[in-house]
C-alpha cells in the first residue's frame, strides 16, 4: 500500500491535478493545502495537495509504477476547509482551481505556525447585543445600519463569543478596524502580512475581499462590512464576490454569517429574508448626513454648465473641504427632453437610450425600440447632452473664485495617492476621490446620471454604493456634512431613497423588477468572450436550459435559472478543444 497526493500544479495556464506518490519519509507531514514541490514535464513546481489517499482503495487510476514521487514539502496553505471551499467556488464562478489557492496562500513559504493567542476572556468592553446572541446560537444576519455607524460594535460582539473573520472592502480600512480591536484587547491579524498568525490562532482576522480564503483555526463567525461594495469583488476572471464565498464557508462550517450594509444588495437581501437587524426610525436619521437632490431641469440658469446655482454657492463658502465627483469612464450617451428636461428612457427597462440608425430610440440594455418621443410630455425634440469636462477645473476654479492651482485633480492612478495635498480645501476627479481624499465637507456629484442611465442592470445598486462612500467621508465633518447630487432624473427610485432613507421600499422595487426579468440574484448570468467561440455559442443557443444573447460589445449574455445549471452548462463549453474562453459569472458592469 502507497499513500498518493493529489496535486495542483501552481503554473499559469495548467488546469489538472495529478497524482504523485508519497515518500516513505514525507507520510507523516504532508496533509490536505499543503504546498509541495513536484515534478511536472521535465522541471520543478510548486503546487498544493487537494486530497491524500492510498492506492488500495482504488484513490489512482493510473497504474503505481508509473506514478512519480512529491519532491518536498514546502510548508502550510490552506486548511482542508478551504480547499473544499475553493473547489465550490471554482465550479461556482467556473474558474481555475488554481486562482482560488493562490489567493489562500501566503506570499511566503510558512514552515511552522505560531502558538495560538485568545485574549477575549479578557476582554471588558461589550458589543452589539443581538449579534453576539446570532453569533452564540450559529444564526446568520443582514444588519442594516446607516454609513455614520461604526460596525465595531458588531465585530467586538463576535469577536467575544470566539475566532471572527471579517472581510472589509479596502486594506486600509482594515487597518484601521484593526488598531480599534487592538486597543480594545483582542489580539488581530491583518492579512496578507499576519497570514501565519491568524493560521496560529487570534481573536480576529481582518483583511479584503482574499481574507475570505483565511485559515482559521476553531472560526465561529464571519463578518462582511459593506456588502454591498463593488471592492470585494474580483474583476479578473474568475469573478467570484467575498460575500457569496463568505455566505457559502459559513454554510458549510456551520457557523454564523453577518453581512453587514448600508445599502444592501438585493442578493444580501433574498439571502437574509426576514433575518435583518435595522435600527429605529430615530437612530436611522443619525446615521446618515444630509443628502440633497438638485433637479438640473429647473436651472434655466447654468443649463448648459455642469455646474447649478446651488453647487456655486457651496462653492463660494470657502471654509468648507468641498469634494467633487464626476466619472467619465464608460459615459453613456444622453438624451434629454428639449421641453420638460427629463432623460429619454427605456420603457422597460428604465436605462437610458440612444438614438438608432433608422432614427428611433434603441436601448443598448435590453435592445427594444421605440420612436422618439418623450414619455412625460410627449415631445418629439431632444437634445444631447455634452457636458464640457476639458474645462471643469478652471470652470470650478473661476466659479469658487480661486486660484486653480488651488483646485486639486484626483485619478486614479496608484502614486497620485501619494501626490494628493491633503491640505488644500477643493478637490475633483472621479470616483477614486472618495477613497483618497481623507476629510471633507461637501461631496458634490456634478452628472450622476451617466452612472444611473448606465446600460447595466445593476446602476441603481452602483450609484447607492457611490453615495454610501461619499456619506461616510463627510460623515467626520464638524461643519455639517452634506451629499450634493446634481441630476436630471429627480424621481429616481435609488436617489429618492437615499434623500427620504426609504431604502427598503427601493429595495422592494428593484427586487420585483430583477424577479420579472430573472436576473440575479433570481437567475444567473455570465459574460461570454473569447476566441473560436462561434460553434460553442450556437451549442449554447440550442441548449434548451439557457439563452443567449449577443452584446454591443461582442461579448455574449448567458441566461439561466440557476447558479449550478449554468456552471454545469459552461463546463462543457471549456472543454471544448481549442477554445479561448473568457467567462465572467454574475458580471458587475453587465
Amino acid at each position: 500500500m502507497s499513500l498518493v497526493a493529489r496535486v495542483v500544479p501552481d503554473v499559469t495556464g495548467v488546469d489538472k491535478v495529478f497524482d504523485y506518490l508519497i515518500p516513505s519519509e514525507l507520510e507523516a507531514v504532508i496533509g490536505i493545502g499543503d504546498r509541495v514541490r513536484v515534478p511536472l514535464h521535465g522541471r520543478n513546481v510548486p503546487g498544493w495537495v487537494t486530497a491524500v489517499g492510498s492506492t488500495s482503495e482504488g484513490f489512482t487510476d493510473v497504474d503505481e509504477t508509473k506514478l512519480r514521487s512529491v519532491i518536498k514539502r514546502l510548508g502550510y496553505g490552506p486548511s482542508a476547509e478551504i480547499v473544499q471551499l475553493a473547489q465550490w467556488a471554482s465550479h461556482r464562478w467556473c474558474g481555475r482551481l488554481r486562482a482560488f489557492f493562490v489567493a489562500a496562500t501566503p506570499s511566503t513559504l510558512v514552515a511552522t505556525l505560531p502558538t495560538s493567542r485568545y485574549l477575549r476572556d479578557q476582554v471588558k468592553v461589550a458589543g452589539d447585543q443581538a449579534v453576539s446572541l446570532a453569533v452564540s446560537d450559529s444564526r446568520s444576519l443582514l444588519v442594516q445600519r446607516g454609513p455614520l455607524k461604526s460596525p465595531i460594535d458588531a465585530m467586538i460582539a463576535a469577536s467575544l463569543v470566539g475566532p471572527t473573520l471579517v472581510i472589509v472592502p479596502t486594506v486600509i480600512r482594515a487597518r484601521l478596524f484593526a488598531a480599534s480591536l487592538k486597543r480594545h484587547g483582542f489580539t488581530v491579524a491583518v492579512l496578507p502580512e499576519d497570514w501565519s498568525s491568524a493560521a496560529g490562532g487570534v481573536d480576529v482576522v481582518i483583511g479584503s475581499r482574499t481574507a475570505v480564503f483565511a485559515r482559521v483555526p476553531d472560526l465561529r463567525s464571519i463578518i462582511v462590512i459593506d456588502e454591498h461594495d463593488d471592492s470585494l469583488r474580483e474583476e479578473r476572471t474568475p469573478t467570484w464576490h467575498a460575500r457569496d464565498v463568505a455566505i457559502e464557508r459559513a454554510k458549510q462550517a456551520s457557523v454564523s454569517c453577518i453581512l453587514m450594509s448600508a445599502l444592501p444588495s438585493i442578493t444580501a437581501k433574498v439571502w437574509a429574508g426576514d433575518r435583518v437587524l435595522k435600527s429605529d426610525e430615530q437612530e436611522v436619521r443619525s446615521e446618515w448626513p444630509q443628502i440633497q437632490l438638485i433637479d438640473r431641469s429647473l436651472d434655466e440658469r447654468w443649463s448648459n454648465s455642469l455646474l447649478s446655482s446651488d453647487f456655486i454657492a457651496e462653492l463660494r463658502d470657502h471654509s468648507r473641504r468641498i469634494v467633487v465627483v464626476l466619472n467619465t469612464k464608460g459615459r453613456a450617451r444622453l438624451l434629454a427632453c428639449a421641453s420638460c428636461k427629463s432623460l429619454a428612457r427605456c420603457a422597460n427597462c428604465d436605462a437610458a437610450v440612444e438614438i438608432g440608425a433608422e432614427g428611433q430610440f434603441s436601448c443598448p440594455r435590453c435592445s427594444a425600440q421605440r420612436p422618439q418621443v418623450c414619455m412625460k410630455c410627449s415631445s418629439a425634440k431632444f437634445l444631447t447632452l455634452k457636458p464640457g469636462v476639458s474645462k471643469l477645473r478652471e470652470e470650478i476654479a473661476q466659479a469658487a473664485g480661486r486660484k486653480v492651482s488651488d483646485v486639486v485633480e484626483v485619478t486614479g492612478g496608484g502614486e497620485d495617492a501619494i501626490a494628493i495635498d491633503q491640505t488644500k480645501m477643493l478637490f475633483i476627479g472621479t470616483e477614486a476621490a472618495l477613497h483618497r481624499v481623507h476629510e471633507a465637507d461637501t461631496v458634490v456629484f456634478l452628472d450622476i446620471d451617466q452612472e444611473l442611465a448606465a446600460p447595466r442592470y445593476r446602476a441603481s445598486e452602483i450609484v447607492g454604493s457611490l453615495l454610501v462612500h461619499a456619506a461616510r467621508l463627510v460623515g467626520r465633518s464638524d461643519r455639517g456634512g452634506k451629499v450634493m447630487v446634481q441630476t436630471h432624473s429627480i424621481d429616481s427610485p435609488v436617489l429618492q431613497a437615499m434623500a427620504t432613507l426609504r431604502i427598503d421600499q427601493y429595495l422592494q422595487s428593484v427586487s420585483e423588477m430583477r424577479s420579472f426579468l430573472k436576473l440575479p440574484p433570481f437567475g444567473a448570468l455570465a459574460q461570454l468572450s473569447g476566441s473560436n467561440i462561434d460553434d460553442s455559442i450556437k451549442d449554447l443557443q440550442s441548449n434548451v436550459f439557457v439563452h443567449v444573447s449577443a452584446s454591443s460589445d461582442g461579448s455574449y449574455l448567458v441566461k439561466a435559472a440557476d447558479w449550478e445549471v449554468l456552471a454545469d452548462v459552461l463546463s462543457e463549453v471549456e472543454k471544448a478543444k481549442g477554445v479561448r474562453l473568457k467567462v465572467q459569472v454574475d458580471p458587475a458592469r453587465a
